[in-house]
């Protein structure tokens, strides 16, 4: 079957249409040449996911040496990568949209108790190289865009992740961007942000949707690095998934009401994904070793992201974080997603034997980007962590440029014990944005180790110094003081996702 992506020829604009829109003139501003009148007509408007904790940084820094509080456990060896929209080339607010911005890599390297390095370096698509004046190697890809939204360590290789479309960008040791890189020549189509390492199976494992097809895809990348199973999965209305769960014999999809708008698109919508009422909610459930999708129906929410799913005799549990309907992708006026709450973390039980879903809310604080320890993903897991931002907050929650005001919302990290039902909550002073915890092992060679034996690494501004720390919190101790925190030079911007890369 000829794949639609080599025949369809608006296919490469859908999307990449909307990114040139936000890369169009100079830095973030009022714009070159632009009248007095629309200069404070837009500085009088506001853009929360221009501002702030959000606000774009302007310069890649590498800074040497960083000054600790604290101690860094000298058996974190590695780097603590994150990455996230950090838009280069706008020339008016209201061409942008936080999601779209061009992908900017933080990095901090520990070694033997010290901090070695920080770096950020904006991901080189052909798009971001032109605008920095530099030369783009080889031909462009389909769809090239500057992966914003995750970063992932891969069989020795560092790849930053983009959903619906463009592949996946390779970088080095030190971030610098290395090319395109489709899995030894396999990848056919799109890709995701999300994808899902089974430790167990040696497996990589993704869905993949994108606006012009009839179907979202399954791809299983074997412990050889190559694409060896794609699985088309037939919905209607080309929905967003911007993340699903994986259980140990499963693959659970969440097909929710916020699909493609080509009447949008054809505007020029700068994202062109709607709140679609006519489409069903609902999860679906695809065996692994292969067979047929089972759907079960759901009330519609928007769910955000996953923590772990896993198998209890006839049950999938999946832990995750929601947003009540409807949820507004390309918001509302403000520049970013609008949500008509904040997100919480629910459990999703998905009964095979009786052929329904059980909801729960196990935590309504207002929280975003559960993790889990990585070598539990689709088996069980008891803890789980996740990031209160104050800013965050009220952002998706803006109208009309017109946040609501943030007394009601904190910043903090929280550890959830899903056992037992309790969490535990390290709290920020007002201005200290948190961005996504990851889990690291403290030795992830020892078997035998407590499932959170280990650390909770995350970017948190330091509102006394306008910049950024690392803050590192010993997980069987999180409400204490933290272990260490690693004074960076500049500002890491609220961004989404990132990964410990241990040294081999």
């Amino acid at each position: 079957m000829t794949d639609p992506k080599t025949t369809d020829p608006t296919r490469r604009n859908v999307l990449r249409g909307a990114a040139a829109i936000t890369a169009a003139g100079a830095l973030v501003g009022t714009g070159a040449g632009a009248s007095p009148a629309a200069a404070a007509a837009r500085t009088a408007r506001r853009f929360p996911f221009l501002e702030g904790a959000f606000a774009p940084v302007t310069e890649e820094l590498t800074a040497f040496d960083l000054p600790v509080t604290g101690r860094i456990p000298r058996e974190l060896n590695g780097r603590y990568l994150r990455n996230g929209p950090n838009a280069l080339g706008i020339e008016d607010p209201r061409a942008h949209h936080w999601m779209l911005g061009e992908g900017m890599v933080h990095g901090v390297r520990l070694r033997e108790g010290r901090a070695e390095w920080y770096r950020n370096r904006w991901v080189r698509s052909s798009q971001v190289a032109k605008k920095l004046g530099e030369p783009y190697p080889g031909p462009v890809p389909p769809d090239d865009f500057p992966a914003n939204t995750h970063v992932i360590p891969y069989r020795g290789r560092i790849l930053a992740l983009q959903e619906s479309g463009p592949l996946p960008y390779e970088l080095d040791e030190e971030l610098n961007t290395v090319g395109t890189y489709d899995f030894r020549g396999t990848l056919e189509g799109a890709f995701t942000a999300h994808t899902k390492f089974d430790a167990h199976a040696g497996e990589l494992h993704a869905i993949a949707y994108y606006p012009t097809w009839d179907h979202v895809r399954h791809l299983v990348v074997d412990p050889g690095g190559r694409v060896s199973r794609s699985t088309r999965i037939p919905v209607a209305d080309a929905p967003m998934i911007h993340d699903f769960a994986l259980t140990e014999n499963h693959v659970v999809i969440l097909d929710m009401p916020v699909t493609f708008d080509p009447a949008g698109a054809e505007r020029g919508d700068i994202v062109p994904y709607v709140w679609n009422d006519r489409h069903p909610a609902r999860v679906g459930v695809l065996p692994r070793k292969g067979g047929a999708v089972r759907w079960f129906e759901v009330d519609p929410v928007y769910y955000s992201h996953t923590l772990n799913a896993y198998e209890e005799g006839p049950n999938l549990v999946i832990d995750m974080t929601n947003f009540d309907a409807p949820f507004l992708v390309a918001g509302n006026g403000s520049g970013g997603p609008y949500g008509a709450g904040t997100p919480r973390l629910d459990r999703w039980t998905v009964d095979l034997r009786q052929g329904r879903v059980r909801t729960r809310t196990l935590d309504d604080r207002p929280q975003e980007f559960p993790r889990v320890n990585e070598a539990l993903v689709s088996r069980r897991h008891r803890y789980g962590y996740s990031a209160a931002s104050a800013e965050m907050a009220v952002a998706y929650q803006a109208v009309g440029g017109n946040p609501p005001p943030d007394r009601a919302f904190s910043n903090a990290l929280i550890k959830h014990d899903l056992l037992r039902g309790t969490s535990q909550v390290h709290r920020l002073p007002r201005g200290a944005a948190a961005s996504e915890a990851v889990f690291v092992p403290s030795d992830p060679c020892d078997g035998r180790a407590a499932e959170d034996d280990g650390y909770a690494v995350a970017y948190v501004h330091n509102p006394d110094r306008g910049a950024s720390d690392l803050v590192i919190l010993a997980a069987q101790d999180f409400t204490g003081e933290p272990v260490a925190r690693i004074h960076l030079p500049g500002r890491v911007p609220l961004g989404f996702h990132g990964s410990w890369i241990p040294d081999a």
